[in-house]
């Protein structure tokens, strides 16, 4: 008699990672449900679970995985940290820092809990633990390069406190990848920036863009495309009738290039009573793309492309959406909406919310675009890594808002960075009364201001507001000379250097 043997019962959780990994969300949900069944302790799957439903569009059930996991036996540090990254994900700050913290305190030799509770820390500006996070991570494993480059932007580097000469060794090593010299090379720019090493520093700056760079799959003349389709889908010449149900008139824009002053504008504004802000969402531009047209514009047929479809929309359907997506249970008060790049969106913002304040914080050409070539962003802001990239996007940028300028009239406010910080308390209070906001002087003294921040500039915005980025590309003058010739080639006026 011949016996079959069995073949052993698939893994649900693997099985789940398997079908995730090749896009296949609705049979990865089904396999993560299963290996969450019946479980009496908190386990990686429920992590795993939460993040399928984030992904498929279903946050409120992501959000109630995770209360419901954390109400069984403790589990292992992985499952706290995977919690904590679908909570950060869905807006729960206070809740994912309070689980990277658990993570690192049942398994504390593992350095990615311990970078991920240093991210945290920053945002609650908490400068101190997030270094001393940071030092444990790299302690564990020295090759954890996230670490130094988040280290090197928690604070202003010292002659007597710095990590430039571990910087330097680690990047010495041999077989370096592309990856880790980015990350390296934007450590060590900085903190020989902070030292006055003007030199040094543009060599390692260079260094890490060019690496970046490298890495990208980027043509920069489709973003000029885009930029110049928006101008023709939103023409300055054409009157809207503005009929919103929605009461725009609580919404605050923040909108300008990266590391223009969009977060220091926000931080001062939300120091004044009533006043919150969503952060930097997608909320905006995710309504406006998945509202169907108006039925005028629908019965004609299909648009030509995205950017006609969106000029076309229907404008009170995407406020009502829009609506529902940045204050859902309408909290009231002033509301703001700091996303760089809504500067895309602002001839459609003015469509559908047609009493929303819209303000463009702008700063002069040579200091914006040497401070985007010096930082590293994440998928964003793609052209800011090579010189001729820069200088091409800023000329269709540059064309895009002087269009916004005579469009939207004085529906914009436009705010210059080096006027803000020369003279926070007067040019603020220029800004909130034409807000509509109540002011008061303290909004100006951010280092009090203890709101999370999640952006760029989330160690900076705990001192207090400060000039010494102004004319910062002077230091550099002549590594740059290959920028400024591409900036004049493109048109546009260097006004530092008239």
């Amino acid at each position: 008699m011949q016996f079959r043997s069995k073949t052993p019962a698939a893994d649900p959780h693997a099985e789940a990672v398997r079908a995730l990994r090749a896009g296949r969300l609705a049979e990865a949900l089904r396999h993560a449900e299963r290996a969450v069944a019946g479980a009496s302790a908190c386990s990686p799957s429920h992590g795993l679970l939460a993040a399928i439903l984030l992904r498929l569009g279903r946050p409120v059930e992501a959000d109630a995985v995770i209360e419901s996991a954390l109400r069984h036996a403790h589990g292992v540090g992985q499952t706290y940290d995977a919690l904590g990254k679908v909570s950060l994900a869905l807006g729960r700050h206070e809740r994912a820092n309070a689980l990277f913290r658990r993570a690192v305190q049942l398994d504390p030799n593992v350095p990615a809990h311990w970078f991920n509770l240093a991210s945290s820390e920053r945002a609650f500006g908490r400068l101190v633990e997030a270094e001393a996070a940071c030092d444990r991570a790299i302690a564990l494993d020295e090759r954890e390069y996230r670490s130094y480059l988040l280290r090197a932007e928690l604070r202003l580097q010292t002659p007597a406190a710095n990590h430039i000469s571990q910087l330097r060794h680690q990047l010495a090593r041999p077989g370096l990848d592309a990856h880790s010299r980015v990350l390296l090379g934007y450590a060590l720019g900085k903190e020989l920036d902070d030292l006055g090493h003007y030199d040094e520093a543009f060599g390692a700056f260079s260094l890490a863009a060019g690496e970046r760079r490298r890495l990208l799959n980027y043509d920069v003349t489709v973003d000029e495309h885009k930029l110049r389709r928006i101008i023709e889908a939103f023409p300055r010449d054409r009157q809207y009738t503005a009929r919103r149900a929605v009461d725009s008139s609580r919404f605050v824009f923040i909108v300008g290039l990266p590391r223009s002053g969009t977060t220091l504008l926000e931080r001062i504004l939300t120091g004044l009573p009533a006043v919150r802000s969503n952060g930097e969402t997608d909320h905006f531009a995710r309504t406006l793309l998945s509202t169907p047209p108006a039925p005028p514009a629908a019965a004609a047929g299909p648009a030509r492309d995205l950017f006609a479809r969106a000029a076309a929309a229907d404008w009170d359907a995407v406020a009502a959406g829009y609506m529902r997506r940045a204050d859902p249970n309408d909290s009231g008060g002033v509301l703001l909406e700091k996303q760089p790049m809504n500067y895309l969106y602002l001839g459609a913002i003015h469509r559908a919310l047609p009493q929303a304040r819209l303000v463009l914080v702008s700063r002069s050409p040579l200091d914006i675009c040497f401070a985007m070539y010096r930082t590293l962003f994440g998928e964003a802001y793609q052209f800011s890594y090579d010189f001729d990239d820069l200088a091409r996007y800023y000329a269709s940028y540059s064309h895009l808002i002087a269009h916004w300028r005579e469009a939207l009239g004085e529906s914009l406010l436009e705010v210059h960075y080096e006027d803000l910080v020369s003279d926070p308390a007067r040019i603020a209070a220029g800004i909130a009364r034409w807000c509509g906001l109540k002011w008061r002087d303290g909004a100006v003294e951010i280092e009090r201001n203890d709101a999370l921040c999640l952006t760029q500039s989330a160690a900076q915005v705990r001192r207090p507001i400060y000039r010494s980025s102004t004319g910062r590309w002077c230091q550099y003058r002549t590594h740059l000379e290959p920028l400024i010739d591409a900036l004049r080639r493109q048109g546009v006026r260097l006004t530092e250097l008239d």
